[in-house]
């Protein structure tokens, strides 16, 4: 495995064993749940919102590693982001784990979220890592019935 691989692979488990933003939160503005049928996963995710910016996120739950880790990550990229600029986050991360792949360009703007890329390589992980986003797409646009990734 590369050096690379490697430290992805870090990223991954520390993320999945000490989730960021992991509770509840009770002055959200907005909350959506999940789930993963496939693999059991669940989760409820909660925004603070202020003038169309994501001041706060957080998340609670029980899922895989990859589920918990792409929440954890995702809710630290989150903050300070614009529901805009959140939902073009969501376009580019599923793009990156579901669309046709550019080794050049995978993961390219994406942060700590390239960790992920090589997840597609795994359709089954491919909800794993898609559910978080899901869910929270779900929150911004107001939607009351829970994320699938079925």
């Amino acid at each position: 495995m590369s050096d690379l691989q490697d430290l992805y692979q870090e990223l991954i488990i520390d993320h999945s064993k000490r989730p960021r933003n992991f509770g509840s939160m009770d002055d959200a503005d907005r909350t959506a749940d999940g789930f993963n049928p496939l693999c059991g996963d669940k989760l409820k995710l909660f925004l603070k919102i202020e003038d169309a910016v994501i001041r706060d996120v957080k998340f609670i739950g029980a899922g895989c590693a990859i589920s918990t880790a792409s929440a954890s990550v995702m809710t630290d990229m989150l903050k300070g982001q614009t529901i805009e600029q959140a939902a073009s986050l969501f376009e580019t991360f599923h793009y990156m784990i579901t669309g046709p792949k550019d080794p050049q360009h995978v993961g390219t703007g994406l942060g700590k979220l390239a960790v992920f890329a090589g997840v597609s390589a795994f359709p089954a992980r491919v909800k794993c890592a898609t559910l978080a986003w899901h869910t929270m797409r779900n929150a911004i646009s107001g939607k009351t019935e829970a994320a699938s990734t079925e």
